[in-house]
């Protein structure tokens, strides 16, 4: 026998639905982007190998903390954080890396664009979250926002 207990923690049902459907969003679009660093990392060559592979590397390692707490937040608001690859693709806007050797620049080039995506997509959240009066959640996407805010102007400052 199961039993269920409603998700009583301040926040309406119509209020967790929306904020869990832009947390949704920004869990596709940061596992999307988590890929695309951790293939990048992999694959990156020429003469700034060993600096981009460093920096790809703590980049898909924030990621990969940045989908779980996205998620977790995603099932403390009662909701199912769907985790399959048809999910993510479904909701992703975030551009899949090119297939073939990427040249380093552009690989550089391609992360500063998807995580100016996902400042956007973070962004998206807080609208959302504010108004429902859920500190917990506009604080996680803030906290995201700013992350990728900063690693997108570092991404563009080292094309210059």
């Amino acid at each position: 026998m199961t039993s269920s207990l409603p998700v009583d923690i301040g926040i309406s049902e119509e209020d967790r639905d929306d904020v869990a459907d832009a947390l949704t969003q920004l869990l596709a679009d940061s596992y999307t982007l988590y890929l695309k660093t951790h293939n990048y990392h992999w694959n990156v060559t020429g003469p700034q190998f060993g600096e981009l592979h460093a920096m790809f590397e703590d980049q898909y390692t924030d990621l990969a903390v940045a989908v779980d707490d996205v998620a977790e937040r995603i099932r403390a608001l009662g909701h199912f954080a769907d985790a399959s690859f048809a999910a993510f693709s479904a909701r992703t806007t975030v551009p899949e890396a090119p297939s073939g050797k990427t040249p380093a620049m552009e690989m550089v080039r391609d992360l500063a664009q998807s995580h100016a995506v996902l400042a956007r997509a973070a962004g998206r959240v807080i609208e959302v979250a504010t108004p429902a009066k859920d500190d917990p959640t506009v604080g996680l996407a803030t906290d995201r926002k700013q992350i990728h805010e900063k690693t997108a102007w570092m991404l563009r400052a080292y094309l210059e």
